[in-house]
């Protein structure tokens, strides 16, 4: 197995401040199977590298304004039992082989299940929408 990690930072200036910034980052880690040839791997880069850079823009189009300060996040219970990096691969895998995009699948669960992003949604939902997704394959 391969792990590939792929990250996406941008930074943005500070309203009213000179020269303050600030960061917003995603990550993600997911395990390619071995053998890939060189063309394939490329493309597997290619596509977490633009979803990591999608969700990060998509994040920041929909509320966090560059140059507002962020809402302090809250530590729960329900932020500790998201998805795995995995599962949201694995997912964006089989949406991928249905040709659906991001956009589309972000729709979807926002529709079924109220939260805003594949990121946003628990393990057992997560778990749920892969299951639909592979008896649908």
């Amino acid at each position: 197995m391969i792990t590939l990690n792929s990250s996406y930072k941008k930074t943005v200036p500070i309203e009213g401040h000179e020269y303050s910034s600030q960061s917003y980052l995603a990550s993600v880690s997911t395990e390619l199977p071995a053998g890939l040839t060189e063309s394939e791997l490329k493309e597997k880069i290619a596509n977490t590298f633009r979803l990591v850079r999608d969700s990060v823009e998509s994040e920041l189009a929909k509320g966090s304004t560059p140059g507002a300060l962020p809402e302090p996040q809250q530590h729960s219970a329900q932020m500790d039992s998201k998805a795995s990096n995995k599962q949201v691969g694995y997912l964006l895998d089989l949406a991928k082989a249905r040709n659906i995009t991001l956009m589309q699948l972000n729709a979807d669960v926002k529709k079924q299940y109220g939260v805003d992003s594949i990121f946003d949604l628990d393990r057992k939902t997560c778990s749920r929408l892969i299951d639909e997704y592979q008896r649908a394959a």
